[in-house]
Order: C-alpha cells, then structure tokens, then sequence
C-alpha cells in the first residue's frame, strides 16, 4: 500500500499556517517537532535563530491522509517560493519498493537526500524528479511513528 500526502514549506510561518488549517480543517496536529529537538550533526548545524522553527508537522484529515509541513532552516537553499514550496510525500509499505520508489524517481532527476534510517525511525530520502517535483519517500517499520 502506498499513501500519498501533499508536504508543505514555509519561511517561518508554519506554526501560524497550520494553527489556521487546524482551525479551518477542525482536526487536531498529530505531531510537532521543532528544529531544536534533532540530535546535533556538524554538517547540518542549526541557527539559533531556528531552534523553535517547525522540523515537521502533521496535520490528520483521517486514518490515511494528513498535510505535513515544516519551516525552511536559515541556512538552507534558499527560501520556499511558489514552485518550491511543497513534496509529495510517499509512504511506502516495504523497505524495498521505498529503495525501487526512490531509484526510479531520481532517474534523470537530483537526489537531495539518499534514503537513509533516520533518528525519527523512518527509512526515508527526498529526490526532485526530473520534472522538478519533489518527493519525499518514508518506509516506517512501526507505523505508529508517523
């Protein structure tokens, strides 16, 4: 089974987005992780100025949708513009249909994380495909993480 969910980027405004689409929408975030609580990595330090920025949400409509979201760090690429400023974000049932996934949409494409696990307990990797989507690919074993 694959699920699908549109992935959501701000410049700083997340929070107050999805306090809005949490408002409209009548449903309650699932979770909220701030930049502040990922494990320190020097190739990937955090700006002060970001510790309180949104890492991730999830915004649930029911057992198999949600919107997510995060902020753009300082130091990243640059700001989320239109065009830029959303992934679809697949999550896939085997690790190895997330590997075939993931391969297949990097093709002729730019691969901007390699699947990895990650220290919030998904195998996971973000490609831009080479019509310029991006996607974000997530395998959790335990699927109660997501």
């Amino acid at each position: 089974m694959i699920t699908v969910n549109p992935y959501l980027m701000f410049n700083g405004n997340c929070e107050e987005a999805f306090s809005f689409y949490k408002k409209v929408l009548k449903k309650e975030c699932s979770h909220l992780s701030r930049f502040k609580e990922q494990p320190e990595n020097p190739e990937c330090k955090i700006l002060d100025e970001d510790k309180e920025k949104i890492m991730h949400i999830s915004l649930d409509l029911d057992e198999n949708s949600s919107i997510m979201g995060c902020d753009i760090p300082s130091n990243s690429h640059g700001p989320s513009v239109v065009g830029n400023n959303f992934s679809l974000s697949l999550n896939i049932s085997s690790k190895e249909e997330a590997d075939r996934i993931f391969k297949e949409l990097a093709q002729g494409g730019e691969i901007c994380m390699p699947m990895a696990e990650t220290f919030w307990g998904s195998y996971f990797g973000m490609v831009m495909d080479k019509y310029n989507i991006n996607w974000m690919i997530s395998f959790y074993k335990n699927l109660d993480n997501h």
